[in-house]
């Protein structure tokens, strides 16, 4: 296990007022699966507002399997709606989902319009795999939102689990009013995680 700490001091401050806070992560590794968690602390006295996201990248296409076709699952079969990102903000008009009962086809065109980000109903758990070759399985803890994205061409996909969005477009920059945005009182912490498991 990898254990990594972040604590508020002058030099995250940057001659700021922002609020005293603790985040260890940690890398642990169980058999064929690894588990990044992360916890914020709020050693202030006042409510802190964050959001937090992780951003592991996969080769695309995974070994063995180049020229298969690679599709993202859903645990729960879902189809959440689509939101896109407008310079920099999130437009949150949904747009079709590009799901079918739990199941997308990857196509690198998907991503020429930057990030498919899906803000609800994504789940708790996916599988990235190719048909009929290797896969990972994604179990995800207080992590409701769901991003994926690649560079169009690159040799990667991000599967981005996060708990708070970018600002919408139309609505306020405050960091306390944004989409899932976690408001943790004084003394007490939040906890993340996501795993990953390789598999078939």
């Amino acid at each position: 296990m990898c254990r990594y700490e972040l604590a508020a001091s002058e030099a995250t401050r940057g001659g700021l007022s922002i609020r005293i806070f603790c985040s260890p992560v940690e890398h642990a590794v169980t058999g064929r699966a690894v588990t990044i968690s992360a916890e914020v602390s709020n050693r202030g006295r006042k409510i802190m507002p964050f959001g937090l996201g992780f951003h592991p990248a996969f080769a695309w296409p995974l070994p063995g399997a180049s020229g298969r076709a690679h599709t993202v699952t859903l645990d729960n079969e879902g189809e959440p709606g689509l939101v896109r990102l407008v310079g920099g903000l999130i437009d949150p008009a949904p747009l079709p989902s590009p799901f079918d009962k739990g199941r997308l086809v990857l196509d690198h065109g998907m991503f020429e319009q930057d990030a498919m980000i899906f803000p609800e109903g994504a789940g708790e758990g996916l599988r990235y795999g190719a048909e009929g070759g290797p896969a990972l399985r994604f179990r995800f803890e207080n992590l409701p939102n769901l991003a994926l994205w690649t560079k169009p061409g690159a040799p990667f996909l991000c599967v981005e689990p996060w708990h708070g969005t970018a600002a919408q477009t139309g609505a306020s920059g405050e960091l306390s009013e944004r989409p899932s945005t976690t408001l943790l009182a004084p003394g007490t912490t939040a906890r993340f995680a996501f795993s990953v498991e390789i598999g078939q």
